[in-house]
C-alpha cells in the first residue's frame, strides 16, 4: 500500500504537521508560527481529519527549512521525536513493544523494520520505503517527498528522528541513525543506516 488516496492524491499522517506546531511555538513563538503557516496556506489538522494532503506537509516542511535556516534541524528533530512518541503511545500495542524488546537486538530490529515498512504509507506519502539491508540495518525512501533540506545536503531530520526514537525505545537504547544519501543532494532515494551506537 502506498500513500495515495482513492483520488490518486498522496497523503501523509497528520503528525507530520501536528508535531511541528509545538516545536515552532517553542522556537519562534505562536504568532510567528501562525504567520509562517499562513504564508504557505497550511492549517493545523483537526483531530478527526485523518491523513492530510502530502502537498500541505511538503509546503510546511519547506517553509521551516527555508525560513528558519539554522533553527530548522532542531525544529524538525523535535517534531520527529514527538511523532515517534505518538506512534509508541497510540499505534504500537504494548504487548508488541514488550515482545520486540524481549528479542535479541538483531531480530528485534528486523521485526520493527518490517512493521515500519508495513505502515510506511503514513510517513512516506508518494515516496517508496524499502529495507535495503540488515547488517547494518539500512532503509530508504525513494523519491522522498519530505526531503526538503538545503539543496546538496542530507537534511531529512524529521524522518531520521522518527527512526531514532522508535529504535531507541524498542531495540537499541543507544542508537545512531545516519543519513547516507538524500534526494536533495541528487540521490534517487534518501538512505539511512540504523545501528547500535558505539560506546
Amino acid at each position: 500500500m502506498d500513500g495515495s488516496s482513492v483520488s490518486g492524491t498522496a497523503r501523509i499522517g497528520p503528525n507530520a504537521i501536528w508535531q511541528i506546531v509545538p516545536a515552532l511555538d517553542r522556537q519562534i513563538g505562536i504568532e510567528a508560527r501562525q504567520r509562517l503557516m499562513q504564508s504557505v496556506a497550511v492549517d493545523v489538522p483537526l483531530p478527526e481529519s485523518g491523513m492530510v494532503p502530502e502537498g500541505e506537509v511538503i509546503r510546511l516542511h519547506r517553509a521551516v527549512t527555508e525560513a528558519l535556516a539554522d533553527l530548522a534541524p532542531d525544529v524538525m528533530r523535535e517534531a520527529g521525536l514527538a511523532t515517534a512518541d505518538y506512534i509508541l503511545a497510540n499505534r504500537i500495542p504494548a504487548f508488541a513493544q514488550v515482545a520486540i524488546r524481549a528479542l535479541p537486538s538483531a531480530l528485534g530490529a528486523r521485526v520493527l523494520a518490517a512493521a515500519i515498512a508495513k505502515h510506511s504509507w503514513t510517513f512516506a506519502g508518494s515516496g517508496v520505503f524499502r529495507i535495503e539491508g540488515h547488517r547494518p540495518l539500512m532503509v530508504s525512501i525513494t523519491h522522498n517527498p519530505l526531503a526538503t533540506g538545503p539543496e546538496g545536503t542530507c537534511g531529512c531530520d524529521w524522518h531520521a528522528a522518527v527512526f531514532e526514537r522508535l529504535f531507541a525505545r524498542l531495540v537499541w537504547p543507544r542508537v545512531k541513525v545516519t543519513e547516507t544519501a538524500c534526494c536533495t543532494a541528487g540521490a534517487s532515494a534518501c538512505r539511512f543506516t540504523i545501528a547500535a551506537a558505539q560506546v
